[in-house]
């Protein structure tokens, strides 16, 4: 007969209804089945995001093919950026319990004037302070890591009495943990000085050189600054250094004649000698110009590396003249915002700042040197009962209160806020270290 068998059909329609079934059936087991490995594979290969992920290319890959030089060797991926550093100008005092590195018994390196603990001071909170930056931490100053990082290296602080302030303050902390040796100084003036520290064979010295540049000290009368002319005093040594703290300031403003280019520039604070009134502003940042050029010159022949740090300016605290027995009686450290950056301090700080950053250009393309600014001005403003005051002498009221005695609120107590200062140093020798490591 024509056509398909009624049987035939229902056996295939049987079939198919047997399969699709039969599917259904062992539909879970095969799920089961699949799923471990699906796991397996989204847990050690997941899916590309649209977020931002950083992906490491295998050796093969289409990215690192495209990285390929024409010769076949892979061009090496660029290291990532260094963290941005941290802003240490801006900040508060908050009270910290811990105690000092040192005082004033276990440190010989400190000068009499600035030991106030031992001269008899009676507050100690001024102790008790750290400084806060607003968007980062400040670590506790290390001694040890400062050790490490210096290790076989000659380093010098060269300036003013300010600038032998801070290097005792490092001496000190550092001889926490290490004992350093006296190997050179030119007196009880100490103008001059080098410790040793024998298990690092690291030395720090002290140069006394408050103009940088060439100059004759007839203070109080009239000072001489040759603006042209670095002071080979300290100059002379560079090729024995390998890291540098300039800090200047507070002799710019004495009376002074100035001379560059073999005459009579101008002066300041000179009336009744015949030469134009010019301040002090401008010739500091040609001291500073004549200083750093010179630096930098002399390392890029010497074929040496050098770090060069410049220390901002420090103000003081005199309420009322400095001559006229002014005095710095505070006891506690200025509120943020209770005493701004301005006046004097302000364009001093302006003036040394721009010239370490031209310097930095004008030495862009020498791998050599790495100069950076302390930024100290601020934090240091914020501190008027960090200073020895009337303690710069032995217990000055023994005898009971005296209607006048001499104050120092120029200088810092050791120890003291000026331990900051070198807390800060070694953050910027730290990123230096970690910079050179990538």
């Amino acid at each position: 007969m024509g056509g398909s068998s009624p049987f035939k059909d229902q056996n295939k329609q049987h079939s198919t209804t047997t399969t699709f079934f039969s599917f259904w059936r062992f539909l879970p087991y095969t799920i089961y089945a699949i799923l471990p490995l699906a796991l397996f594979r989204l847990h050690f290969y997941p899916l590309p995001r649209s977020d931002h992920i950083l992906v490491v290319p295998s050796l093969s890959s289409p990215r690192q093919a495209e990285k390929t030089e024409a010769g076949g060797n892979a061009v090496p991926e660029a290291p990532p950026p260094p963290p941005a550093p941290c802003d240490y100008a801006s900040g508060k005092w908050v009270p910290d319990k811990s105690a000092p590195l040192y005082n004033g018994t276990t440190c010989g390196a400190i000068k009499d004037s600035r030991n106030c603990m031992v001269h008899g001071r009676p507050d100690l909170d001024y102790l008790y302070w750290r400084w806060k930056p607003h968007q980062c931490h400040l670590p506790r100053f290390q001694p040890t890591k400062f050790l490490q990082l210096v290790r076989n290296k000659n380093v010098a602080f060269v300036g003013d009495s300010l600038a032998r302030n801070q290097l005792e303050s490092l001496v000190c902390m550092l001889s926490s943990v290490s004992d350093p040796t006296l190997v050179y100084s030119d007196g009880w003036v100490d103008k001059f000085r080098k410790w040793n520290f024998p298990g690092h064979n690291m030395t720090i010295s002290a140069y006394w050189s408050p103009f940088l540049v060439k100059g004759e000290e007839n203070f109080p009368d009239y000072n001489k600054l040759y603006l042209d002319s670095v002071n080979e005093r300290w100059a002379g040594d560079l090729g024995s250094l390998d890291m540098v703290v300039l800090s200047v300031g507070h002799w710019f403003v004495h009376p002074a004649v100035y001379f560059e280019g073999g005459s009579a520039l101008g002066c300041h604070y000179c009336s009744g000698l015949n030469y134009t009134e010019i301040g002090f502003y401008d010739v500091l940042r040609k001291a500073l110009r004549t200083s750093l050029k010179a630096l930098i010159a002399r390392t890029r022949a010497s074929g040496r590396a050098m770090d060069v740090f410049v220390t901002m300016f420090p103000p003081a605290h005199f309420e009322g003249d400095w001559d006229k027995f002014g005095s710095c009686p505070k006891t506690k450290p200025y509120k943020e915002g209770e005493k701004l950056l301005e006046g004097m301090e302000a364009e001093m700080r302006k003036s040394l700042a721009e010239e370490v950053e031209a310097a930095k250009a004008d030495a862009r393309d020498f791998s050599g040197i790495r100069l950076e600014a302390l930024d100290i001005t601020k934090l240091s403003l914020m501190r008027p009962d960090g200073h020895p005051g009337p303690y710069m002498h032995p217990f000055p009221f023994a005898d009971g209160v005296k209607d006048r005695v001499q104050n120092d609120c120029v200088h810092w107590c050791l120890p003291g806020p000026i331990d900051t200062w070198n807390a800060i140093l070694l953050e910027a020798i730290k990123r230096w270290s970690r910079a050179a490591e990538r």
